[in-house]
């Protein structure tokens, strides 16, 4: 698993939002001038933070955003899942996506090493939540120097 954009932005949206009062709705303006998130990408996250239930959305005059429940709930395994998909590195070991290979029930690897790996990432993103990124919001770390280190395949 790798780190994307994708992931990079919803972590800085959703440590803003985290910071903010829980009853008051964040317009996506406001979410991308304190992020530098693009409104257009941004909106787009956020659209997908919502229909999995990561954030709630409330459309028109005094609408906008906030999380859906208090930030220690959310863990990132659920933000990594809502914007990128399967967490695990191959189809075939993904507890949610799963995708049979003809080759798993002889597949060393498989049965060792990659569910392991899958075990490994899901266990890390499962220990720590909004409230972890929010430390670094009130602390205005910003994650947008995140984006100057992410790996690139064949790099």
């Amino acid at each position: 698993m790798r780190l994307s954009a994708t992931d990079v932005y919803a972590f800085q949206a959703l440590a803003f939002l985290g910071g903010q009062d829980p009853e008051r709705w964040v317009s996506s303006e406001e979410i991308s001038d304190a992020t530098g998130v693009h409104r257009p990408y941004l909106v787009r996250i956020l659209a997908a933070l919502s229909s999995k239930g990561v954030v709630k959305s409330k459309k028109g005059i005094g609408g906008g955003y906030a999380l859906a429940r208090k930030p220690k709930l959310i863990s990132l395994c659920e933000v990594v899942r809502a914007v990128d998909g399967p967490v695990a590195p191959l189809s075939c070991i993904s507890l949610n996506w799963n995708e049979p290979c003809v080759e798993e029930d002889r597949c060393h690897a498989r049965a060792t090493i990659y569910t392991r790996m899958r075990d490994a990432m899901l266990s890390v993103l499962q220990e720590f939540s909004v409230e972890d990124l929010v430390i670094d919001a009130r602390q205005d770390v910003s994650y947008r120097h995140c984006l100057e280190h992410l790996l690139r395949p064949n790099v």
